[in-house]
């Protein structure tokens, strides 16, 4: 289960995303580590190899599954010990298997787990015995450390899929001195049936306020230069630097960005000169060096939000190119700040998070939630 062990590596600039556990590497020493594994198929342990590579590091006790009895061992440089009596969860094949479990569902397709609930599925719909021998093998396909977790039941835990798997006069899996009687194969079957019915609901159960459908893929906003008005920008007309003039406090603004370095400058006649000139490169360059106000850099989300605000409330035609964003993720490239972009997963992706702030203002203006956010309607 990746649950929220969470990462990625970058591969020829695409983010490839990865999640990782503890592993001990045998490098003369035991050394418990963190094996680190991609939805490319790639692991890192101690290198990045392939699946039949890291297949090899187990077979050869690189990676160890048997820590002998003695043996010496360190973690992570903050402790050093000896085995004593050590037991340990894993064979060689079971931590591959594992690993192949992970791989899947970083790529979210079907693992060892899932195929045999569509066996199980498959037997409830035909139930013979060719079917039940089918459901078993996939049962037993599962990975002995995960087959507790496969129906997600904490209180039944595997249970009603041994008894069912099994079938009436079988033996459980775990409980080989248990025979399987006709009384306790019936509750299988009903808590499947349950179960099923239970599934086909859960579609409808959408928390109070979360999405009905799934939500939208990612939208990156990537850094152009130059850009230049036009009458449909697209995604484009959403980046601060998009020649959208802006009015805030009387003072006109050729952009968002122009704003925000002319009010982030404490000398008044470099941020008058920031807002005469044309060029967002040439009104950056007036700004790169120049002494900001005291606690600017406490202030700069709130006074981007302003600006933002301002942007789509004067330009109905770009407030309704963000609405049409819908619920996705927003990642702006920012070169030169890891504060306000994104920069290939490393940075903050502040300017895409007060985006998404104002478009949901927006959404909700547009729904009579929050008077005065509202749009004007399109042509």
């Amino acid at each position: 289960m990746i649950g929220r062990r969470t990462t990625y590596r970058m591969a020829d600039g695409i983010r490839v995303p990865g999640t990782w556990r503890h592993a001990f590497i045998r490098n003369g020493d035991y050394h418990l580590t963190d094996l680190f594994i991609y939805a490319d198929g790639l692991i890192d342990c101690w290198g990045l190899v392939t699946l039949e590579e890291f297949e090899e590091k187990l077979r050869s006790g690189w990676v160890a599954t048997e820590l002998p009895d003695g043996a010496r061992a360190s973690g992570f440089g903050l402790a050093a010990w000896k085995f004593g009596e050590p037991r340990s969860w894993h064979t060689p094949e079971l931590l591959l298997a594992e690993v192949r479990d992970t791989i899947d569902e970083l790529n979210g397709r079907p693992d060892s787990t899932d195929r045999c609930l569509a066996a199980v599925d498959a037997f409830l719909a035909d139930r013979t015995e060719e079917k039940r021998a089918a459901a078993r093998a996939a049962y037993l396909a599962i990975p002995a450390t995960q087959r507790h977790y496969a129906l997600g039941d904490m209180d039944r835990k595997d249970w009603p899929l041994q008894v069912l798997v099994a079938g009436v006069g079988g033996h459980m899996e775990r409980r080989p001195e248990v025979e399987v009687t006709q009384e306790a194969h019936d509750e299988a079957i009903a808590y499947f049936e349950e179960r099923d019915r239970w599934i086909a609901e859960r579609p409808s159960r959408v928390l109070a306020d979360g999405p009905a459908e799934p939500v939208a893929p990612a939208i990156h906003l990537y850094q152009s230069y130059p850009l230049k008005p036009s009458d449909d920008p697209g995604t484009k007309g959403l980046r601060n630097d998009y020649p959208a003039p802006i009015t805030v406090d009387g003072v006109t603004y050729p952009s968002v960005a122009h704003a925000y370095w002319a009010l982030s400058i404490a000398d008044a006649a470099v941020g008058s000169a920031i807002t005469a000139e044309s060029s967002v490169f040439e009104a950056r360059k007036l700004a790169v060096g120049a002494p900001l106000h005291d606690g600017w850099e406490h202030a700069r989300t709130a006074v981007l939000t302003a600006l933002l605000r301002a942007k789509y409330a004067q330009h109905p035609a770009l407030a309704r190119a963000l609405l049409a964003t819908g619920d996705a993720t927003l990642v702006y490239d920012d070169s030169d700040s890891a504060f306000w972009g994104d920069q290939g997963g490393r940075g903050r992706n502040w300017t895409g998070r007060l985006l998404e702030l104002v478009r949901s203002e927006l959404h909700a203006g547009s729904a009579g939630v929050l008077p005065g956010a509202t749009v004007a309607p399109g042509h």
